[in-house]
């Protein structure tokens, strides 16, 4: 199911009657989700990626634009009628029902022509749990359960009703970090096996970047860059972008351009043809560093972190706006003790950014 979302806004009132001091949760939001993919909506808390959420479930009304399901108009349809499964940050399961009474529910609830026999019922109920591999635990209560299968039980909840969309509102927030990443590879594959176009929800960009097609990073209910997710990080369009996707975080130093050559500090670290002299922000990627004697870019050495693979280099530099810069690179590579470390930079992996509105400069 393709769903488009034509200047979706959503605003709340004060709440202080003296004050009229609205709040935009979601502005003017423009995209088209295609058919059968997994999007992202990404962002730090309160930027209005579940007050998305709740407009395409139906559960919130926007304040203006369309939603369309195919070529449906479904703005004014109310929650039960268009076809979401919806899965809850907290799973919203019924303790005193078994696993099967809770995945059963949805469709005892179906009226008149939607109503199913129970054999029906019954197996899909079993179908919907074999998918998320918990149908030999459909006699246990919610509190018998650890987290994970309780999210797989509200995931299959979600999908007995063969919805057209399936809606994720952060589901893996209350899971430890081994169990988050098994259930995301979960919900990759259940997405894949049905075919369900899929919003997931989420402030944990790893997460979002792991599994989905398309990302929409958002901020303050505005959406800042939507692609696949390695186009975002390799290609951001902000600096706010740049800054919330990566692990470790970029890297951010105060510089300046003059003769279209890059300063950090005093050292012309590269060069940046076509860009006009100014002072710019500028973001490095951990992995953006070459171990280089003969380098530009002189920062003091802290300390050395050995990860197997690669090796973190954690060091200071007056310009940097990070209380350390992270420098990511091959185990193969030795870091002589001394009290300063050397590098030269991979152009492709050094943004800048206007100083003004923080939009990217292109060299």
């Amino acid at each position: 199911m393709k769903i488009v979302l034509q200047n979706l806004t959503k605003i709340f009132p004060s709440r202080n009657k003296k004050v009229k001091d609205e709040v935009v949760a979601v502005s003017d939001f423009t995209f088209t989700i295609p058919d059968g993919k997994l999007i992202g909506l990404l962002g730090p808390s309160g930027c209005g990626k579940s007050t998305t959420l709740y407009m395409i479930s139906g559960l919130q009304k926007p304040s203006g634009g369309k939603i369309f399901f195919g070529d449906d108009d479904v703005t004014e349809l109310s929650a039960e009628n268009r076809g979401v499964g919806l899965v809850f940050q907290n799973y919203a399961l019924y303790p005193h029902m078994t696993v099967k009474q809770n995945i059963l529910f949805p469709l005892q609830n179906l009226k008149g022509a939607d109503k199913l026999p129970k054999e029906e019922m019954i197996e899909r109920a079993y179908t919907a749990a074999k998918l998320v591999q918990i149908d030999n635990l459909m006699d246990r209560k919610p509190s018998e359960l650890s987290g994970g299968q309780q999210q797989r039980v509200a995931i299959a909840r979600a999908l007995v009703k063969m919805p057209k969309v399936l809606l994720l509102d952060e589901p893996l927030s209350n899971l430890d970090a081994r169990l988050r990443l098994q259930t995301r590879e979960e919900i990759r594959r259940i997405q894949k096996e049905t075919g369900i176009t899929t919003i997931f929800v989420t402030h944990d960009q790893e997460e979002a970047m792991s599994i989905s097609d398309l990302i929409v990073v958002m901020k303050l209910g505005v959406v800042q860059q939507i692609g696949a997710p390695q186009e975002v990080y390799d290609d951001p369009t902000n600096l706010f972008v740049a800054k919330f996707l990566g692990t470790p975080p970029i890297n951010v130093f105060e510089g300046k351009v003059e003769g279209e050559k890059l300063y950090i500090g005093d050292a012309a670290v590269l060069d940046v043809p076509g860009v006009s002299d100014q002072p710019v922000t500028v973001g490095i990627r951990p992995e953006g560093f070459n171990l280089d004697p003969n380098g530009a870019f002189v920062c003091k050495l802290q300390n050395v972190e050995v990860m197997g693979r690669d090796v973190s280099i954690v060091s200071t530099n007056e310009a940097s706006l990070n209380p350390v810069v992270r420098s990511i690179i091959n185990a193969d590579n030795k870091v002589e003790a001394s009290e300063t470390v050397t590098f030269s930079l991979k152009p492709h992996k050094v943004f800048l950014f206007s100083k003004e509105d923080e939009s990217r400069i292109y060299f």
